[in-house]
């Protein structure tokens, strides 16, 4: 028995990284899991470590149709987590235009659907939380951080207003703010990455907040609390320190 004994928790964006040891997490804290991403086969290799008994729904979160067929053939739920991203290394080179457009319907197309999906389950019931995964990058714009950044400022946005609209149906909205966890995404990076924590460590914070009062999970706290600070920088001081930054790469 634990926390989450008696409650579904739907986890978009399970097969790696930190979703994948996020549903370890909850599973051992006694969650019913709902476990979906694109690659099939790796979600079923967890639900197998996992001892079996949770659902797993292979899906693209960025095909809105996907994501509301799924949340039809859930029979419970009571949280769902979107953890689902798309990720280029941050540097000078010029990305694919295709492939901009790729993770803007990934990143914060795919919280839409997660939400236009799982609304009228929380509505209906009366009860409900949406998750999802913002990141410390979305603090202020990163040079060279783009699209990357704009997506993960504009899921913070989106989270915010999102909190105040949906109080009142009694439906809690929660934005993860990571700072560096390593994951297969993070391995891309040949940058230095202060600070960086393991997938099961952030797990635990967000297994643990979920649960909380507060809006917003950052971690690990020296890093998001530095992170902060620019955030608060008024623009011409955040600007010069941004200038400085570039300089030196």
């Amino acid at each position: 028995m634990g926390e989450y004994s008696k409650e579904h928790i739907w986890i978009i964006g399970a097969s790696s990284g930190i979703g994948r040891a996020l549903a370890i997490e909850l599973a051992a804290r006694g969650g019913a899991l709902i476990l979906s991403a694109r690659n099939e086969d790796a979600l079923n290799s967890l639900n197998d470590a996992l001892g079996g008994g949770h659902q797993v729904i292979a899906l693209d979160a960025g095909d809105h149709k996907a994501l509301s067929a799924a949340a039809k053939a859930i029979p419970k739920l009571d949280r769902v987590i979107f953890m689902a991203a798309l990720y280029a290394p941050h540097g000078k080179e010029t990305k694919d235009i295709d492939f901009i457009h790729d993770m803007i319907r990934v990143n914060l197309g795919g919280a839409y659907n997660t939400t236009n999906a799982t609304l009228p389950i929380f509505e209906k019931q009366g009860h409900g939380q949406i998750a999802l995964c913002g990141s410390v990058a979305g603090y202020r714009g990163l040079p060279y951080g783009q699209p990357y950044c704009a997506t993960k400022a504009a899921m913070i946005n989106y989270a915010e207003s999102l909190k105040i609209e949906l109080e009142p149906h009694n439906i809690d909205v929660k934005i993860i703010n990571p700072g560096f966890v390593r994951t297969p995404l993070t391995d891309k990076n040949d940058f230095p990455m202060p600070m960086m924590i393991e997938a099961d460590a952030a797990a635990k914070v967000i297994a643990g907040d979920l649960r909380s009062k507060r809006f917003e999970i950052h971690f690990p706290k020296r890093f998001t609390w530095m992170m902060k600070i620019l955030y608060f920088l008024p623009a011409p001081l955040y600007f010069f320190v941004a200038r400085k930054i570039v300089s030196k790469l």
